[in-house]
């Protein structure tokens, strides 16, 4: 099967009853009568964040503001008839409704839009990952569920969508760990947050912790999620030899080292990674970082506003 990739971003809008605001598949849906948080793909070059603000008023005339990324998941569909398998990373952010009214998408891949109490919305067929963002059970989906059969669009060939996931790594003595950006990579030469892409069909943290590994020698543990980092590049020259036309989405979990070693690069040669180290928080301050590692281990909020 082809492997493919998308990004989609989707919130969760309560109201002061404890009701949940869900939408339904439509027709036109891979997943007709299938109920799921609103919300859908990212657009080129979109930050998550401004795509759940458009996605959830588009569903349902209502408009949101993010006040937060609840979680970070992904899951592969196969689609055996297109010979596709269909990796998503989806953002679920927590979002408050500020203004419009209630209503359904005209003609779209929705065709309602309900606010349910958790008990209705369990007695419903669900996405996975809306089931698993709500805390109720998930349950297989029925028979036939997925009925798309349009081919999906061929990628443009000078653009590249990138989903990575990265760490603010410490140790119990305070120090932050970093990564330096190897020779013909973006960013060459200055310190990076550990971390780099997830593969197909790896969830984020599992990729993080594997990175840290590859890039430092170091096993971590995740303590919680920072934010999300939106990147757009239109004329990024890496590897390729030419340049291409990047959009990168960084989620960023804060990381504990419990037993700290000497930092070792350990990935194959030819990695994004030259080397790794330990720095204090005053060493921090002589060092050449990048923009989102400088952001990071300042405490800087990362953003979520459109």
């Amino acid at each position: 099967m082809e492997e493919r990739r998308r990004v989609g971003a989707y919130g969760v809008v309560g109201d002061p009853s404890g009701r949940v605001l869900l939408v339904r598949g439509s027709a036109r849906a891979d997943f007709p009568g299938v109920w799921s948080l609103p919300g859908g793909g990212l657009e080129h070059a979109e930050h998550p964040a401004h795509a759940v603000v458009r996605e959830v008023a588009e569903e349902t005339g209502l408009t949101v503001e993010v006040t937060g990324l609840r979680s970070v998941v992904a899951d592969v569909v196969p689609y055996a008839d297109l010979r596709v398998a269909l990796h998503t990373d989806r953002l679920v952010f927590d979002v408050i409704a500020t203004a419009g009214t209630l209503r359904d998408e005209g003609d779209g891949t929705t065709d309602l839009a309900r606010w349910l109490r958790p008990a209705e919305a369990g007695e419903l067929p669900l996405l996975p990952f809306t089931a698993e963002a709500l805390g109720l059970p998930v349950t297989p989906l029925p028979p036939g569920a997925l009925r798309r059969r349009e081919p999906f669009a061929t990628p443009p060939a000078d653009r590249r969508l990138r989903f990575g996931a990265y760490g603010l790594v410490t140790d119990p003595s305070g120090r932050v760990l970093l990564t330096m950006i190897a020779e013909g990579y973006p960013g060459a030469g200055r310190w990076h947050l550990p971390g780099g892409g997830t593969d197909h069909g790896e969830q984020p943290v599992a990729a993080l912790l594997r990175e840290l590994v590859e890039e430092s020698g170091q096993l971590g543990r995740v303590v919680d999620l920072i934010g999300v980092d939106n990147l757009h590049n239109p004329a990024a020259l890496g590897p390729e030899g030419r340049p291409l036309d990047w959009h990168g989405v960084r989620v960023v979990y804060r990381v504990a080292v419990d037993l700290p070693t000497e930092p070792e690069v350990t990935e194959l040669a030819g990695g994004s990674t030259a080397r790794a180290g330990w720095f204090t928080p005053e060493q921090l301050a002589d060092l050449r970082l990048t923009e989102i590692a400088a952001r990071v281990v300042d405490g800087r909020p990362l953003g979520y506003r459109p």
